[in-house]
Order: structure tokens, then C-alpha cells, then sequence
């Protein structure tokens, strides 16, 4: 513990001094965990996963993403929050990239492998916490013979470029919607949709990941979302989606936590 919270330590006074230094980051308590990576070089096998998102470039996210264990992917509730992470160096210097970090987003699930045991390739058994990288994202903070390296890591505030996105999937009495490129907290806890013809919110329920449904008839109004964050924050994108939407379409709004 104590070389973890001189590492900390030294990391902070860095950090404040760097123009990218956040007061709210700095207030977020740093835990020991483990990474790994997986997807390719390219990061092209990390598309897609059990949180929803399709793409994860023309979601917001590119390679800087990860697979979270069960201990804290909380069945999908933690899909989209962000992590900054640091390659433990006290513990693997010959591994750790000296002075490297990355913010990373949750995008997918890392499921255990009960065959084989917790500190010997089970590395997402329950309990541990776990992150499995992208390629490209592991890279920036270790060396790729590493495999596995242990880390730091804590909850920091997300931030995006642009506003909030709503892909409509489904059919008629069933839209599926994707929300992401959500910055903030990242994370969402509730939705509401209203029809331009019904002008009443209603409620959402979260169908997986970061895909909420409703079973309502829907088709040919303008549709608004109202959006609320794990932090309690919420956001409203008023008539983000026009009248003629058509089942697959995906809409950006001038909203963002």
C-alpha cells in the first residue's frame, strides 16, 4: 500500500501541472487492479461487444476502450463510464512505460474462465477487478510482452467531442435505442423518450448495454430524449430525431454532460 500511495502521490504533483489537470480527477481514489489487451493491433476485434455499440469510431470511443470483469461491469450498468489508467511501475518497471497513462471507456465485457485458475489466465473471475485493453490502448501504458501487467486506476469524468448520439433500431412498438458518445459521467441510469404527437415523456428500460427500449408506436413524430447520468446529471435533446426517421438511422444533438 505504501508504494502504491507514494506512485500516487508523485503521479498528482504531475499531474498538476499539466494543462490537461482536472480538480474533479484529482478528488478520485486510485484502486490496484490488472490489464491485458486483446482485438488486434488495429483494435478491430474490439467492434461491437456485449454493451451495444456497433462502431466504436463513429460511436466516439476509437481504440481507447476496454472489456471490464464482473466486479466492474455491474451487468452493463457501467458501459460507457471512463477509467484513467496507469501501468503500476513500482511492482513491473521492466514492463511499465515510464510516465504513461490513458483515459480508457467501457465498451465491453471481459466473462471469466472458471477453467482455469484466478491468477493464472482466469484474470476476469470474479472478484477480480480487471481490464482487458485494447491493443493499441495497453501499448501506451506497457509493453506488449508484458501480456499482463498489474495497474492503478479510478473513475475520472468523460469527455467527448460533439453532442449526445441516438441510433434507432427495432421495428414498429419496439424502438431499440443506442446512446452513446456520452460524456460526463458516461455512464447512463435512465432514459426518457416523447413523441412529437403523444407530448408525454415516458419512461425507457434498459433492453442491454447501452440500448433502451420502448413499446410504444413511435413512427412518424419528431422523437426528444431525455438523458440521465450515475452522477444524477441529466440532459435534453428536444426533436433530435426528425419526423421521417427510419428504423436503423442514427442522429447527433447539440447536447452533452
Amino acid at each position: 500500500m505504501e508504494s502504491a500511495y507514494l506512485f500516487t502521490t508523485a503521479l498528482l504533483l504531475v499531474r498538476l501541472f499539466s494543462p490537461k489537470f482536472h480538480l474533479a480527477d484529482a478528488a478520485a481514489v486510485w484502486f490496484p487492479a490488472h490489464a491485458t489487451f486483446y482485438g488486434g493491433n488495429d483494435a478491430s476485434g474490439t467492434m461491437g461487444g456485449a454493451c451495444g455499440y456497433g462502431n466504436l469510431y463513429t460511436d466516439g470511443y476509437g481504440t481507447k476502450t476496454a472489456a471490464l470483469s464482473t466486479a466492474l461491469f455491474n451487468d452493463g450498468k457501467s458501459c460507457g463510464g471512463c477509467y484513467q489508467i496507469v501501468c503500476d511501475a513500482k511492482k513491473v518497471p521492466q514492463w511499465c512505460l515510464k510516465g504513461k497513462y490513458i483515459t480508457i471507456t467501457a465498451t465491453n465485457f471481459c466473462p471469466p474462465n472458471y477453467a482455469l485458475p484466478s491468477n493464472n489466465g482466469g484474470w476476469c473471475n470474479p472478484p477480480r477487478p480487471h481490464f482487458d485493453m485494447s491493443q493499441p490502448a495497453f501499448e501506451t501504458i506497457a509493453k506488449y510482452r508484458a501480456g499482463i501487467v498489474p495497474i492503478l486506476y479510478r473513475k475520472v469524468r468523460c469527455r467527448r467531442s460533439g453532442g449526445l448520439r441516438f441510433t434507432i433500431n427495432g421495428r414498429n412498438y419496439f424502438e431499440l435505442v443506442l446512446i452513446s458518445n456520452v460524456g460526463g459521467a458516461g455512464e447512463i441510469s435512465k432514459v426518457w423518450i416523447k413523441g412529437s404527437k403523444t407530448n408525454k415523456w415516458e419512461t425507457m428500460s434498459r433492453n442491454w448495454g447501452v440500448n433502451w427500449q420502448s413499446l410504444s408506436y413511435l413512427n412518424g413524430q419528431s422523437l426528444s430524449f431525455r438523458v440521465q447520468v450515475s452522477n444524477g446529471r441529466i440532459r435534453t435533446a428536444l426533436n433530435v430525431v426528425p419526423s421521417n426517421w427510419q428504423f436503423g438511422q442514427s442522429f447527433k444533438s447539440n447536447v452533452q454532460f
